[in-house]
């Protein structure tokens, strides 16, 4: 078959603490993640070497990209450069993202 095909996790499957990602597809130098966010028990920081262009699909969230806050709700995207410093300070539970990495050194086979 030359097509892979999904569906994506309701967001109410979100867990309770924490996050939950799933690679939906991937290829040389790209990947599509939805992440599940339930309440964070603390930031959770990143730096990547790579574009990162995320949409919250429900839900919402606080960001800070490079020290400014940015608030998120359904709908919302944003496109985080490569060697921007950024974190997710909260989450409205459950909340659903899409995260479409582009520019990766190293991915893995397509699921």
């Amino acid at each position: 078959m030359r097509a892979t095909r999904g569906h994506l996790e309701d967001s109410r499957g979100a867990p309770t603490r924490g996050e939950s990602i799933s690679v939906l597809a991937s290829g040389p130098g790209w990947r599509v993640e939805q992440i599940l966010s339930g309440t964070l028990s603390a930031p959770i920081e990143d730096l990547l070497d790579h574009d990162e262009w995320v949409v919250v699909l429900a839900g919402g969230a606080v960001l800070d990209i490079d020290g400014e806050a940015l608030t998120m709700a359904e709908g919302d995207w944003v496109h985080l450069r490569a060697g921007v410093p950024h974190r997710v300070r909260a989450t409205e539970p459950p909340t659903s993202w899409l995260a479409v990495h582009v520019g990766e050194k190293s991915t893995g086979p397509t699921p």
